[in-house]
């Protein structure tokens, strides 16, 4: 197992992290899915098992992809809740934009994030191993993949939150839906059809869906309301927002910490 460990300073926070850069052997993938996990301040020493913020990336991206979003972790470190983040590889070379599904093959990356990587998460590192210790969130292409794939196991995550998601596949552009070849296959992967088949789960487990998008977001925008809609309809209880912004880092910025905060409301405190 190759691991790298690196420190982090935590703007405007006085608290560090640990960073650590490290995979496993996925058999979904048929090879390796790295990862990094970001280790709250004083988890060496605390002895208490912390709750986990799974951050899924956008797409399309390359296979470092997964290195790009710090900036997560530094608002984690200002919400002043102690969590571990942890952000997985949703993509590699010659594979830039499988959207978080499972394709068949060595193309497998549903099973290998929601299933695969909890269980290498929960034996490495002193987590609240349930569902009431784990949040799925994601942002732009990560967003369709954390609502996705947090509903189809609502077993394993009670906090669902998308940042300028959308909640269909889409091609890399993000300007047409992705055709998986059949339509039960395009339904499967459709979070608006996939709500309605799991309505008696979501009565059952209590969970946060939340998500929000920037008005200038003329890809997405339309979407989010239009989900927002399809859930008020249901009577899924759930938090949308819309923001003044497009489709950028500066708003996924702005909003990281109180979004986090809201993720870790919801979610057993480390103990």
């Amino acid at each position: 197992m190759g691991l790298v460990v690196l420190a982090l300073g935590a703007t405007g926070s006085a608290s560090a992290q640990q960073t650590v850069d490290t995979q496993f052997t996925s058999r979904s993938l048929g090879g390796a899915l790295h990862f990094r996990v970001y280790l709250p301040d004083g988890y060496a020493t605390s002895g208490l098992r912390y709750p986990v913020v799974y951050l899924l990336h956008g797409l399309p991206a390359g296979g470092d992809g997964y290195r790009s979003i710090g900036f997560a972790a530094r608002a984690l470190a200002r919400t002043g809740r102690p969590a571990i983040l942890v952000t997985p590889q949703g993509a590699r070379t010659g594979d830039s934009d499988p959207e978080y599904l499972d394709h068949g093959g060595s193309r497998n990356w549903e099973t290998a994030i929601a299933t695969e990587l909890p269980r290498i998460v929960d034996a490495r590192y002193r987590t609240i191993a349930s569902r009431d210790g784990r949040a799925l969130v994601g942002l732009s292409a990560g967003g369709y993949g954390a609502m996705h794939l947090g509903l189809e196991h609502l077993g394993s995550f009670s906090v669902v939150e998308s940042w300028s998601g959308y909640f269909h596949p889409t091609n890399p552009a993000g300007t047409a839906p992705l055709d998986l070849g059949s339509k039960s296959d395009n339904d499967a992967a459709n979070v608006h059809s996939q709500t309605k088949r799991v309505l008696a789960s979501l009565r059952r487990l209590p969970t946060l869906i939340a998500f929000y998008v920037g008005r200038a977001d003329t890809r997405f925008a339309a979407e989010n309301e239009l989900l927002n809609q399809e859930l008020s309809r249901e009577g899924v209880d759930h938090v949308f927002r819309m923001y003044e912004g497009g489709h950028e880092q500066s708003l996924w910025s702005r909003y990281a910490a109180s979004w986090l905060t809201l993720a870790l409301a919801h979610l057993a405190p480390a103990r």
